[in-house]
């Protein structure tokens, strides 16, 4: 895939985005609008300047153009996912309906996080810095290589995850986080920041751990499918916050629009699992049938 495709495929996904929430279930989401907060917009704005310094000074040095067109590929992919999650009118129907809020998680745990891990950003964005600033931070790194390797260890990162993910779905923690912005915040940098750790551990785990990662993304389909499940065969809502609303949901009762949040995390997020745990099996056997090749 190039360079190009996937720059395509970012702007496509974030004006699909748009177009869904701003019309919505009934066209009755006249009143939604982008969300521009500092704690949203400058983190974004951030991260795309120093990944885009990295990249232009990187270019300039490499003697093969071309190096490093995947990994912004993938980078402005999943800046362009992550921006359709926060910024867009998704967010704001987020506190409107349930089903929409679980889409934008849905969105920054199972497509923004995994794009980014594909980019490999960090090496490419530290040469945004000067170089000694470049060495302060690269012996920083190998201070921390330790903590990071435990983290990211394939069973470590899956159960920080699944806790992250059970947690704040608990109808107390989750009824904090839609009445007040500062633990909204930290909800969702708590499902981002785990979502990083276990796709890390997945995907570029090492290759005799491949039966580990895809255990690890079967057990998590399995986890999320679990709460989603529970969600879509309540028949009453769990979370005071959208019940006692008043608000119709697009047209859903607060019921039903739970049930198409639990819905929406079952599936999709089972099938995403699933497809990556399959990929990476598949990947695993045509290795050791080449090797077998060669040896014959």
């Amino acid at each position: 895939m190039t360079f190009r495709v996937r720059a395509g495929i970012a702007a496509a996904v974030l004006v699909a985005s748009f177009e869904a929430a701003a019309h919505g279930a009934h066209g009755d989401t006249a009143a939604l609008g982008w969300t521009f907060d500092g704690w949203v917009v400058g983190p974004l704005l951030v991260s795309l300047a120093w990944y885009a310094c990295g990249y232009l000074r990187l270019r300039r040095r490499s003697t093969v153009a071309t190096a490093h067109h995947a990994s912004a590929g993938w980078f402005l992919a999943g800046w362009a996912v992550l921006a359709a999650a926060l910024v867009t009118p998704l967010h704001e129907a987020g506190e409107r309906s349930f089903a929409a809020h679980m889409l934008e998680h849905e969105l920054l745990m199972l497509v923004a996080a995994p794009l980014m891990v594909l980019s490999r950003p960090i090496g490419i964005g530290l040469w945004a810095f000067p170089q000694g600033v470049r060495r302060a931070l690269g012996a920083f790194g190998h201070a921390i290589a330790t903590p990071w390797r435990a983290l990211t260890a394939p069973v470590t990162a899956t159960l920080l995850q699944a806790v992250a993910l059970w947690l704040w779905h608990a109808p107390r923690l989750f009824d904090l986080a839609l009445a007040n912005t500062g633990w909204h915040v930290v909800q969702h940098v708590c499902f981002l920041a785990t979502a990083l750790l276990f796709w890390w551990a997945v995907l570029h785990g090492r290759e005799r751990r491949v039966g580990v990662s895809v255990g690890c993304l079967f057990f998590t389909a399995t986890v999320s499918g679990a709460l989603g499940a529970l969600m879509a065969f309540s028949s009453s809502p769990w979370y005071a916050g959208y019940a006692a609303s008043g608000l119709d949901a697009f047209g859903l009762t607060p019921a039903e629009d739970q049930q198409l949040a639990g819905l929406l995390m079952w599936i999709p997020g089972g099938l995403v699992h699933a497809g990556a745990g399959l990929v990476l099996f598949a990947r695993r056997l045509g290795r050791e049938g080449g090797r077998l090749d060669a040896f014959h």
